[in-house]
């Protein structure tokens, strides 16, 4: 495989990677990876002191693994807020850059935004709310869900993010979960010119107190106890921050597992600090540079976003609108956009409808992408975009904080592929024997920053480390990913190993969507699996099921299946084909073989 991207010397000597690497007498990118695995210690606490993270009482040590590996403690004894470091530019940089669907570009300065925080922050003890309370948000990505974000941990108060996607249903179950005093959310969400619920789908879910946004001229018919956004907000600009422990919550994220109920994953003061490195090492994030990453809070590239950007003193970018539009690609080039990320899927409908092409992305350094496995003609086609940029492709988790496998702007870049695992992170592949492979299942190695200690609402030992292998004597925790390590040293993504799926850059158990799917009459039971197209790419949903007679034809239940999903699980998640089958694949234990049925479809 021949690299589509070299990096100068110049990139190279302005990286942050090169400054650590020389700062510690490294000339060899692999040699310095290795360094801050073998030397956690001191890599991290010479990251902390790059990212400036402020503590109101510094650590006694980096890391106490005295309880375990499983357990590890970071930052022990300190005592800070981790929203505390994202406001450490010049008062008037810009912290926020954000574009509505035909409007103007508009910016925020850094004190501007803090004010704003401050506003919402008294805004919660005007409604009688205190420490430690939970609240939740179902906004797109704006400048005030970014602000509200911010603001509850400021206050102390964990948040429950919720994607504005998800159906009545997806915000019932999270709002079950974790017992939120107040949500916030948006009367509609304007995409496309379409106007669609959002306030609606959460008075649906039985939602506690809703605060609201308006985006429509006319009020609408809220409850009771619903006030509106501009109520909400206190006129106090001050607020004094809530100072914690390092393993305090900060924000709830869900991923789904291998069942039916989404994991509940606590992040804490230190989960952003792996994201922020992430942004500063892998995405070369410099201060005032300009990040973009269409997502939500709901996913963890919202939270990382936020962190990522602010704390390495960048300029966030949203844009209120879809990243297929003409007006994105505009909203690129105008706000001078220095990093941008991608889902793969994203990149595929940009190369088919060439609607980029016509845009100035010349201020991008490098793209990265995350969420799907990519293919290859398709990120060499997003190089092209920006007059042949690097792709910082980019793998990780909810309950990672940030990525483990990624690429660098100091290594040759070659398309689909991901060149380093992670600094300050290790992981090992493993063949179903257990054996060291350079093809198999991947295991973490922890010690960490930012993986998760614990779960709302599963074991959290159970989920991650029970019944694992060891290595070289060493525990490690289960990811359920699959890697291929190349000749060249590189890695390959290869999906999942077990019964998750990634599709639109979103992971969902398979159990979730037969759930859905098994309710339909002409579906006796049924099977769903990713499969990757010939190429590379995106996964495709394929569902194999067993008939119950029906009248209706292929086309019929294919539809049917499609508005089933859509209407109860997540419009984004679309069925590629429906397979009828005679029986199900299955062990002597009665379990799906979908692995089998993944390799019947391929092999079709």
């Amino acid at each position: 495989m021949k690299p589509f991207w070299k990096p100068s010397k110049k990139t190279i000597e302005q990286s942050n990677i090169y400054k650590m690497m020389q700062q510690y007498g490294f000339d060899n990118y692999q040699d310095f990876w290795k360094w801050s695995i073998t030397n956690k210690e001191v890599f991290w606490e010479a990251t902390i002191h790059n990212l400036g993270i402020k503590q109101e009482k510094k650590f006694t040590s980096i890391v106490d693994i005295s309880k375990g590996v499983e357990n590890a403690e970071w930052l022990k004894n300190s005592k800070l807020n981790i929203v505390d470091s994202c406001f450490q530019n010049k008062e008037n940089a810009i912290a926020v850059i954000y574009q509505q669907e035909g409007g103007k570009i508009q910016k925020v300065k850094q004190t501007e935004l803090l004010i704003l925080v401050n506003k919402i922050a008294n805004g919660f003890l005007e409604q009688g709310l205190k420490t430690g309370d939970k609240i939740a948000v179902d906004l797109p990505m704006t400048l005030e869900a970014v602000a509200i974000y911010l603001a509850a941990i400021k206050a102390g108060m964990p948040v429950v993010t919720i994607a504005d996607s998800f159906t009545s249903n997806e915000i019932a179950v999270r709002l079950k979960i974790t017992q939120p005093k107040l949500i916030f959310t948006q009367d509609i969400l304007q995409r496309a010119g379409k106007e669609l619920p959002l306030f609606s789908k959460v008075i649906e879910a039985k939602a506690p107190k809703a605060v609201v946004l308006k985006v429509l001229d006319k009020k609408i018919n809220l409850r009771n106890k619903d006030i509106y956004f501009d109520d909400f907000l206190s006129s106090k600009t001050n607020f004094k921050t809530i100072i914690q422990n390092p393993d305090d919550i900060i924000t709830i994220l869900f991923s789904s597992g291998t069942t039916g109920e989404p994991k509940a994953i606590p992040w804490t003061h230190t989960t952003p600090i792996k994201g922020a490195s992430d942004g500063y090492y892998h995405q070369d994030i410099h201060k005032n540079d300009v990040v973009c990453w269409p997502t939500n809070l709901g996913w963890m590239m919202g939270p990382w976003l936020v962190f990522a950007a602010l704390i390495n003193k960048a300029t966030i970018a949203l844009y209120h609108g879809m990243p297929t539009d003409n007006g994105f690609g505009e909203f690129v080039q105008n706000a001078k956009v220095t990093m941008l990320g991608v889902i793969p899927s994203f990149v595929k409908y940009w190369k088919n409808s060439k609607s980029m092409e016509k845009f100035d992305w010349s201020t991008i350094k490098c793209f990265s992408s995350t969420g799907e496995v990519s293919n290859p003609t398709e990120m060499e086609y997003l190089m092209q975009l920006a007059n042949n940029k690097p792709v910082i492709e980019y793998c990780g988790g909810t309950e990672i904080g940030g990525g483990y496998v990624t690429s660098t702007v100091v290594q040759p870049n070659i398309a689909s592929t991901f060149s380093t695992q992670a600094l300050g992170g290790e992981f090992v592949l493993l063949d179903e024997n257990n054996n060291k492979s350079t093809k198999g299942e991947l295991f973490l190695i922890p010690p960490i920053m930012g993986l998760s200690n614990t779960l709302l609402n599963r074991n959290h030992y159970d989920v991650y480390y029970k019944n694992t292998p060891k290595y070289q004597g060493k525990i490690l925790r289960r990811h359920g990913d699959q890697l291929e390590q190349l000749e060249n040293g590189y890695f390959k993504a290869q999906g999942r190993v077990d019964d998750a799926m990634n599709l639109g850059g979103i992971k969902v158990s398979s159990v979730q969507i037969e759930a859905v799917l098994n309710r339909l009459s002409f579906i006796k039971e049924s099977a769903a699996i990713a499969v990757s197209p010939k190429g590379g790419g995106p996964s495709l949903l394929v569902v194999y099921y067993v008939e119950n007679k029906s009248s209706l034809t292929d086309n019929e239940r294919l539809q049917e299946a499609k508005k089933s999903i859509r209407k109860q699980l997540n419009p984004l998640f679309k069925v590629t084909d429906l397979v009828k089958i005679e029986v199900l694949p299955r062990t002597a234990s009665n379990k799906v073989m979908r692995r089998k049925l993944r390799e019947l479809y391929q092999n079709k």
